[in-house]
């Protein structure tokens, strides 16, 4: 399954209900809690994941620069920083996971074909045994 960007996220939601992400997030305000708000709220999630990935990659970067030199104490400036941006990147992939799976459940994502063949029939269960034990 393929993560999606928030840009694709907010394509999929505003295709799926036919209208700008903006309407629909101002619309949404004036609604009960449903499945608008849900997928706005893992727009705003994943969005927000794709921003921290990138503030944490940058600020990295800053700190190996090659004509900077590394000292004993950025040492723990730079391990930091690659543990947040590692955690930002988990977030992100599983923010992403979710709503694709919610897009997809919703019938709207364009998906492989399905088969055009019959699902099989689960087989029925078995019978309970005959107890060969005389009853009393």
């Amino acid at each position: 399954m393929p993560h999606l960007t928030s840009t694709e996220v907010a394509g999929r939601i505003e295709e799926l209900y036919g209208a700008p992400l903006a309407d629909l997030e101002a619309h949404a305000q004036d609604q009960r809690p449903g499945m608008l708000s849900a997928l706005l709220g893992m727009h705003h999630d994943l969005s927000l994941a794709e921003r921290s990935i990138a503030f944490h990659r940058d600020r990295l970067a800053q700190l190996v620069q090659p004509e900077r030199q590394v000292t004993t104490h950025e040492v723990s400036h730079v391990l930091d920083g690659a543990r947040r941006l590692a955690e930002a990147v988990a977030i992100r992939d599983v923010q992403a996971k979710t709503v694709c799976a919610v897009l997809q459940s919703l019938g709207r994502i364009s998906s492989p074909e399905p088969s055009s063949a019959p699902v099989p029939a689960l087989p029925a269960p078995p019978s309970p045994a005959a107890s060969a034990a005389p009853s009393r």
